[in-house]
């Protein structure tokens, strides 16, 4: 039995889902949901724009990107309590998968439960998978909810 599981979030259903199981899979783990706000999904900074006007629409974005990603790990804390159980929340910036991957090293994580977005085909040949990256790197064993 895993004693420190992470559970990346993100608003969506298979992140809901992943915490579901995690919360049922593990309820003697501590649980650790984060979300990781991603720079590349930052609409303020363009390589066009003048620099000053980029600097205050990128920082306009991050802080709406990080008071979303509050407001996620509170769903998150809610969505625990429903289950009777109490969480931890934490949230980074960087690349998701490389970011899920340093927390679970640097943090003692011994399992990590995630989400899957279920591309299948071109889209994820094109776009990569989250999850398969985390599964296929992560140095402790992943768990893939869809």
């Amino acid at each position: 039995m895993a004693t420190h599981v992470l559970v990346p979030v993100d608003d969506s259903d298979p992140s809901d889902a992943a915490l579901e199981f995690a919360l049922e899979d593990q309820p003697d783990a501590t649980i650790t949901a984060l979300h990781v706000v991603d720079p590349a999904e930052l609409q303020g900074y363009s390589a066009f724009a003048g620099k000053a006007a980029a600097e205050d629409d990128y920082d306009d974005d991050r802080l709406q990107q990080l008071e979303f990603s509050t407001e996620i790990l509170d769903d998150a804390v809610e969505r625990a309590e429903e289950y009777g159980a109490a969480i931890e929340t934490d949230q980074v910036v960087g690349s998701v998968a490389d970011a899920v991957i340093e927390y679970a090293d640097e943090h003692g994580v011994d399992r990590i439960v995630i989400g899957s977005h279920g591309r299948t085909g071109a889209s994820r040949v094109l776009l990569g998978s989250v999850a398969e990256t985390v599964a296929r790197r992560a140095p402790v064993p992943v768990t893939i909810v869809r």
